[in-house]
């Protein structure tokens, strides 16, 4: 049961961003510091990635483990409406697959940062000269920040 009113849930759900996070505009921030020029949710591509390098062919993802249900400890379990909650889950990860699948079949390498990977580390640097790393020289289609859970 919801301590709140459907109302006031739905204000404080209505608040997320969506863009522009906090950890999208830092990674935006230390990108072009190295000198990477990028797009932003460009709706050219599948899924509109939050940051494109298309010198690179680079498409990064940056998920919230929540509404993308990454399994982590920040990705907790709802306690009402449950079943909407696993279902909207469910389609977004379904989404996202999709979305990967069809970037790489345009020849970019996607990247997926989690939001994890920010909140739960103190030490963020090894995180973020591992993806400028992956970004120059990377040769996986495929990977995800951090690692391993």
């Amino acid at each position: 049961m919801d301590i709140l009113s459907q109302e006031d849930r739905s204000i404080i759900m209505g608040r997320i961003r969506a863009r522009d996070t906090g950890i999208e505009v830092f990674l935006r921030h230390y990108l072009f510091a190295l000198g990477y020029r990028y797009r932003k949710n460009d709706k050219r591509y599948p899924g509109r990635p939050d940051i494109v390098l298309p010198r690179y062919r680079v498409a990064i993802y940056v998920n919230g483990c929540f509404w993308h249900g990454h399994g982590c400890a920040l990705d907790s379990e709802v306690k009402s409406n449950t079943e909407f909650w696993r279902e909207k889950i469910r389609r977004n990860k379904e989404r996202d697959e999709r979305n990967h699948r069809d970037m790489m079949a345009l020849g970019f390498r996607v990247i997926v940062v989690w939001e994890c990977a920010f909140r739960a580390n103190k030490e963020i640097l090894p995180i973020l000269l591992s993806l400028e790393e992956e970004i120059r020289k990377g040769s996986n289609s495929y990977v995800e920040f951090p690692f391993q859970l």
